[in-house]
């Protein structure tokens, strides 16, 4: 058997989020070089300042200026940092309690050795030179040495409240495709579109799947399938979205193939959306030889084959 396919996938986004008063009161204090915690029921300052108070539940209206030096409570060493991390080279995760603060602040501590850092020292804020309203404002903490003072604040041009935040979502991993999958994306690097038979029922599946999901017999026998099928259902996409490579309006239909008995969603094009029906019958559309690789995305799209379209009774059970 043909050794099973892998690739490396990103899944990433950009998260957006309101703030409110009370986290944009926090950031707003970051992007102006200045701490800002809340006082709860019990009287403790907290950074970030709670939404809501542990105790009475009522929103925190209290806000307290704290110093942007403090000291340690508690610290982790990383020595091999994973992107996206504060910095590339082995640093200290630290606990920082900050002066006019009860309750301390994670953030990185950035020292070269794990015998730079101690439980009770003095750090202090380093601040990022250019911020704009983000917990990465505070580029890290830094030792302080006796006698220092607050590290300089670099001028920020803006004086207008935080209200949104944009953080950047990542997440690598590696992944194996099953050996049916393999022979899908291996038919498709070679313009073939490929799926498995159900000795049981019959049923032919593409993509392929290690077991028939109707009687749950394995999938063994190979089935190259036609290049030609028939839209059973279809979607008319007016709305744009981050990331889209069409502009709307344009078609994402489910597509049935001569032979198969699952139908496999892909765009249509070559026709104006307004004239896309259930029924119609379209072929596929491949990209350039030297484009492909081992994805459905080889297929550009379906376009219609201008032959009549299929009486329903054909489709009907696939819906």
């Amino acid at each position: 058997m043909s050794r099973t396919l892998q690739a490396p996938v990103t899944v990433a986004f950009d998260y957006t989020r309101s703030t409110g008063p009370v986290v944009g009161r926090f950031l707003s204090g970051l992007r102006d070089g200045v701490v800002v915690g809340g006082r709860t029921s019990t009287g403790q300052v907290v950074v970030p300042p709670l939404e809501f108070d542990p105790v009475t539940h009522e929103p925190t209206t209290e806000f307290v200026e704290v110093s942007s030096v403090g000291t340690v409570t508690s610290w982790t060493w990383v020595p091999e940092p994973v992107k996206d991390q504060p910095f590339d080279r082995p640093f200290a995760f630290a606990l920082v309690t900050l002066d006019g603060a009860d309750v301390p602040l994670l953030h990185a501590l950035d020292v070269s050795s794990p015998a730079e850092v101690t439980t009770g020292m003095r750090v202090r804020v380093r601040w990022a030179a250019e911020r704009v309203g983000h917990i990465n404002d505070i580029a890290c903490f830094e030792p302080l040495a006796p006698g220092e003072a607050d590290a300089p604040v670099p001028p920020v041009a803006s004086d207008e409240p935080v209200t949104g935040v944009v953080t950047k979502v990542s997440l690598d991993y590696n992944y194996a495709a099953s050996p049916e999958e393999s022979l899908f994306y291996r038919g498709l690097n070679e313009g073939r579109i490929m799926g498995q038979r159900c000795p049981t029922c019959q049923k032919v599946y593409v993509p392929p799947r290690s077991a028939c999901p109707s009687d749950g017999t394995p999938t063994v026998e190979e089935v190259e399938l036609s290049q030609t099928g028939t839209i059973t259902t279809f979607c008319i996409v007016n709305v744009p979205f981050l990331g889209q490579k069409i502009t709307p309006p344009y078609v994402s239909a489910y597509v049935l193939l001569d032979g198969a008995d699952i139908a496999v969603l892909h765009l249509i094009l070559g026709v104006p959306a307004e004239e896309v029906r259930m029924g119609m019958r379209v072929k596929a559309v491949w990209k350039p030889k030297d484009e492909w690789a081992y994805s459905l995305e080889n297929i550009d799209h379906f376009a219609p084959t201008g032959d009549p379209d299929a009486d329903f009774d054909t489709y009907k059970h696939h819906l």
